[in-house]
């Protein structure tokens, strides 16, 4: 049942996505600088659809035949967590994004529509317990990479929206909650116990930053 809910819910915020990226003032903006430093809105807007693509490709994939690590443990190796922005890590994921915009924004947006279409199909069929292989040589529970593109969904929709000057997209209950719980785990990782525990509950303690990214 817990497996139904998140692949229903990331489903709801691939959809969200997708309109987003059909905003016309994605099209608008698409040569101009993002919020996030050295990407284009048209960049932005890729990554953001890769979101969608990069489950539909690990899921046409066959299963992992190595056991599925954990989320702490995917963090804890992700080579461009917490790192300058000039890291290796961080300049390819800016370097594929700006592949993956190369065709427009009518292509980015026109990929996103039909990938939806074939995780609405592919998703329901997929067994429980569904390992997928990451590019990164390591396997996470399709549901725990779900989690994980939903962070990102939620993440970069409020990148896009800022970027582009439309009003970020609130998402339901059941999209955020993960992603909150995803992003209060990898900050408590981040900045300890305490800092997080301050900053959610007194202002007059809080320190000056709990991100978790």
């Amino acid at each position: 049942m817990l497996a139904i809910m998140l692949r229903t819910a990331y489903l709801d915020a691939a959809a969200i996505a997708a309109d987003l990226l059909a905003d016309p003032a994605v099209a608008a903006r698409w040569d101009e600088p993002s919020a996030l430093p050295e990407l284009a809105v048209s960049g932005l807007a890729a990554h953001l659809g890769r979101q969608l693509t990069q489950v539909r490709d690990l899921v046409a994939a066959p299963p992992a035949e190595m056991a599925p690590i954990t989320l702490p443990v995917h963090y804890s190796r992700a080579a461009w967590l917490g790192r300058e922005i000039d890291a290796p890590a961080n300049v390819a994921i800016r370097e594929q994004a700006d592949e993956a915009a190369a065709g427009g924004p009518d292509a980015v947006r026109e990929t996103a529509v039909a990938t939806l279409a074939a995780l609405r199909e592919a998703l329901p069929a997929e067994p429980a317990d569904r390992v997928l292989l990451l590019w990164t040589g390591w396997a996470l529970t399709l549901d725990d990479f779900l989690t994980t593109r939903l962070m990102e969904i939620a993440v970069h929709c409020d990148d896009l929206a800022v970027s582009v000057g439309v009003p970020t997209p609130e998402f339901p209950p059941e999209v955020i909650t993960p992603v909150f719980g995803l992003l209060t785990a990898l900050s408590v990782e981040r900045h300890g116990q305490v800092a997080v525990l301050r900053a959610l509950s007194r202002r007059e303690r809080a320190p000056e930053t709990i991100s978790a990214l």
